[in-house]
């Protein structure tokens, strides 16, 4: 067969299967010309799931007569004109392609009005098996697009569509993204004429959280961490993350912006997923609505036809970033449940992180202060034949060393030789507890967020009552945390020394593992890890890092140079020093079945208070629950 050029239709058609893969992607093409039209109402109108019908009104600067013709023409657009603009686009749409798709393969009919117009035109096409023909109709102001019948002349297409129930979930799903983006543009979305959203313009902070709940439900709202970072060079993080304890079993409520586009970008992704590394259950997914500010000529937008993914000039500079904020926000862990700290009219936690790339700083820990317990409770004694005072007592100031001193019963001195020079010497929990500044334990001013210990049940859990209600503390789970943080300090503080290893290892590499080898090599030397090409695909392993000593040398170098190769920065070096150190923590922490006094109890509840990251333990379990009292009410059916 000669060359030939292909017929418009055709053209348009393939052009399509890029494009239009489902009504939600009509949909989200419609949405998104309204809104770079500046509509400040948008309407949405489904039937069947978007495959029977689709209508997309806005009230936006609409489009002159004479301009109609070339709407529904590929490559023609109002949005750019030049390599410039291309560059430097905030608009979502530019390619000028998704009309001419969309109206190839369904029915289309566009109507539209400019302010200066005093009458509105219409431009109908039907599978582009005609020419287009405008004639004049009655309109309002702004535009509105109607699709109808979608591949209805595709049947191979058509056939590989779900059930109106799934698709319109996929439109939901479009809506949403967009409702979270342009949060100044008043929304409606209907199906089978039933309205399904409806959200006024957001102006303020307070409808802001409106918003959110109604489109990601209370949960979110109520334990959400706000994000607020910004660094040199135009970068800016902006939104909410889940606290780890609200995550989800499934990656449904994830919703991350550049510029304003809904993208899926993985050096975003891979970044997240870092954060909450450390924090995070292997089973669970974090939940967040994140908005990332870029300078426009740092970030390439023109890479895939629907244009979900981007690519940045600094792609190592932006991870570090996104990583850095979020890792600064989930690190504030003010052991204070949502019941106690949340007010209603202020449903969102804001915790504020002023993150730069080259020095990042941490804000201290600030503990929440609430009324004192008052009520009185009688005494009672307990299984382990000691007395629990069932009322919540503050201790008085100069208990707290006595506790302190108490603890120490939780490290008993090994009788065994000192652990060898290179081990790092962390110090025991007493002497970091001690080292943090205490809080005012005055009775008269506050009490403490996880309140007083009350007892221990069955030696697993602490039983500890605060403002709220009831504290149920896993003991070893927390401490096992507290250690794990401490080691972590303590071996920050040490210099990585090297150990040569006494037989070189020789890992075979990808040409794009051997360049990034190169360009690092430096730096990972600086970390420990000795490793240098002898050939064009081979490099010899000649140090490793102390604390990893009998690690598979080949297996951590090769997952380094990938992760260099894909996100222009490695975390593998410190996953595996910390696997170690987790391990370490979880032998030296209090076992499971030991006998605390209150006193050794209480200062287990002060130390979660005065370190980070203690409301999970080191495999992402939460380490502390709260039951308020209308909990308790509920479950004795008080005042029913």
């Amino acid at each position: 067969m000669s060359i030939q050029v292909l017929p418009i239709r055709l053209a348009n058609q393939i052009a399509a299967g890029e494009v239009v893969e489902r009504p939600a992607a009509v949909m989200k093409e419609l949405m998104e010309n309204a809104l770079d039209a500046g509509a400040s109402q948008l309407d949405v109108e489904l039937e069947q799931g978007g495959i029977k019908s689709i209508l997309v009104r806005d009230d936006g600067a609409g489009i002159a007569q004479a301009d109609l013709p070339l709407a529904l023409a590929r490559h023609a657009t109002s949005k750019i004109s030049s390599i410039t603009d291309l560059e430097t686009v905030m608009t979502l749409g530019f390619r000028g392609e998704a009309l001419a798709s969309i109206s190839s393969v369904s029915r289309l009919a566009l109507r539209s009005r400019p302010q200066a117009q005093e009458q509105g035109w219409q431009v109908i096409a039907e599978g582009r098996d005609m020419l287009p023909k405008i004639t004049p109709v009655p309109h309002p102001q702004g535009t509105s697009v109607h699709v109808q019948d979608l591949f209805f002349n595709t049947p191979a297409r058509r056939k590989f569509l779900r059930t109106q129930r799934t698709e319109f979930n996929h439109c939901e799903e479009i809506f949403k993204r967009l409702a979270l983006s342009y949060t100044h543009v008043a929304m409606r979305l209907t199906h089978q004429k039933k309205r399904i959203y409806a959200l006024p313009r957001v102006s303020c902070e307070a409808e802001h959280r409106q918003r959110l709940q109604r489109l990601l439900g209370d949960e979110f709202v109520h334990t959400a961490l706000t994000v607020q970072a910004q660094a040199s060079g135009g970068l800016g993080l902006q939104g909410w993350i889940c606290h780890p304890t609200q995550a989800r079993n499934q990656a449904d409520q994830q919703y991350l912006f550049v510029n304003g586009r809904a993208v899926r970008d993985k050096v975003l992704t891979h970044a997240i997923r870092e954060a909450y590394q450390d924090v995070l259950h292997t089973s669970k997914y974090p939940s967040f609505v994140l908005y990332l500010q870029v300078s426009p000529a740092d970030v390439d937008v023109n890479v895939h036809p629907t244009k979900h993914e981007v690519r940045f000039h600094d792609a190592r500079r932006v991870h570090l970033f996104v990583l850095t904020g979020l890792q600064d926000v989930l690190a504030q862990g003010t052991c204070v449940p949502a019941s106690v700290q949340i007010k209603k009219q202020t449903p969102v936690d804001s915790v504020d992180s002023s993150v730069d790339v080259d020095e990042v700083h941490k804000q201290p820990l600030e503990l929440s202060s609430t009324p004192p317990v008052k009520s009185p409770a009688p005494q009672r004694m307990s299984s382990s034949g000691y007395q629990v005072q069932l009322k919540a007592q503050a201790p008085k100031p100069q208990q707290v060393q006595d506790w302190m001193q108490t603890y120490q019963a939780l490290h008993p001195k090994p009788q065994n030789e000192p652990a060898k020079k290179e081990a790092v010497q962390v110090p025991l929990l007493p002497q970091v507890v001690a080292e943090v500044q205490q809080p005012n334990l005055n009775p008269s001013l506050q009490t403490p967020p996880l309140g007083y210990a009350l007892g221990q049940v069955h030696g697993v859990y602490i039983l500890a009552q605060n403002e709220a209600g009831l504290v149920l503390v896993d003991m070893h789970a927390a401490h096992e945390r507290i250690q794990y943080e401490a080691l972590k300090q303590a071996w920050a503080k040490e210099s990585l020394q090297a150990q040569p290893l006494l037989v070189p290892e020789t890992v075979t590499l990808n040409p794009m593992q051997a360049e990034a080898l190169q360009i690092h090599a430096q730096a990972l030397q600086r970390l420990g890890l000795g490793v240098a090409l002898v050939s064009p695909t081979q490099a010899a392993i000649r140090e490793l890092p102390v604390l990893l000593k009998g690690v598979d040398a080949s297996a951590l170098v090769a997952a380094v140079l990938n992760e260099l190769v894909e996100y222009g920065s490695s975390f593998s070096l410190q996953k595996h020093q910390n696997a170690l150190l987790a391990r370490m923590a979880c032998h030296t922490a209090v076992r499971a079945h030991r006998r605390m006094t209150l006193e050794e109890m209480n200062a287990l509840l002060r130390a979660m208070e005065n370190n980070l990251r203690t409301d999970q333990c080191n495999h992402g379990r939460p380490t502390w629950i709260q039951l308020d009292l209308q909990q308790l009410d509920a479950l004795f059916m008080r005042g029913r």
